[in-house]
């Protein structure tokens, strides 16, 4: 395969199964579609100025060695498929844990749980405000998981952590081929340097503001909706 393909292939491979199978009986995830489009699409707005501010700062970069060599505003257009792609994949896993399992969920711990990483993500950012990725990904962590725990007590943060460990499996493997091949390049002056093999350990409070905010903002909408 031509190299320069390896990051559509990416994206292909993490959509693939979620879209296919959103029109599934008990599921029927595509009648979601008109909550998570424009949850997805906020959110990608969000992440898309993010990426292109940080891109433009020297925070990361991308090897065109692995790029369609598309690019809009600056970022590969790739990268900007990831955040429709990746949030899409996310809540579809998240629909499909509360169709076949609606009692999978966590009770009173979840509260122990937030206020965990809400407290960790905190201090972490704070401590190393220095370094740009670790003190935005973490602050923004802990900001959103302040909101939706504490403030709105979103009864379904229960589920979301759940959903959240259950990512993690997908996320190390996509993650770890963009940055071991290189396909993003990362500048380790503005983060800790910590590996998990290549990932750097902010990618973890990178994805839970990416998966947060999305199912966030799909479950107000949904239950707006519906209240």
């Amino acid at each position: 395969m031509n190299s320069h393909w390896t990051y559509a292939v990416l994206l292909l491979g993490i959509i693939a199964f979620p879209l296919s199978a959103s029109f599934d009986k008990r599921v029927a995830f595509y009648r979601q579609w008109k909550f998570l489009f424009p949850a997805i699409i906020i959110v990608a707005v969000f992440f898309i100025a993010w990426d292109y501010w940080f891109t433009a700062q020297g925070v990361w970069r991308f090897n065109p060695a692995y790029l369609l060599g598309v690019y809009f505003f600056k970022l590969p257009l790739e990268e900007i498929l990831f955040f429709i792609v990746v949030p899409y994949a996310c809540v579809f896993i998240y629909a499909c844990a509360e169709s076949y399992f609606p009692k999978l969920l966590l009770k009173k711990s979840h509260c122990w749980i937030s206020l965990t990483v809400m407290l960790v993500s905190l201090c972490l950012g704070l401590m190393n405000y220095d370094k740009a990725y670790t003190l935005s990904a973490c602050v923004l962590s802990a900001l959103l998981v302040f909101f939706f725990a504490f403030v709105q007590k979103a009864p379904w943060m229960g589920r979301f952590w759940i959903n959240y460990a259950v990512v993690l499996i997908p996320f190390f493997i996509c993650n770890g081929i963009l940055t071991a091949k290189p396909v993003v390049i990362y500048n380790d002056a503005e983060n800790l340097g910590i590996r998990m093999y290549t990932i750097p350990v902010e990618d973890l409070f990178y994805n839970l503001v990416l998966m947060l905010g999305t199912t966030g903002v799909f479950e107000m909408l949904r239950r707006r909706k519906y209240s």
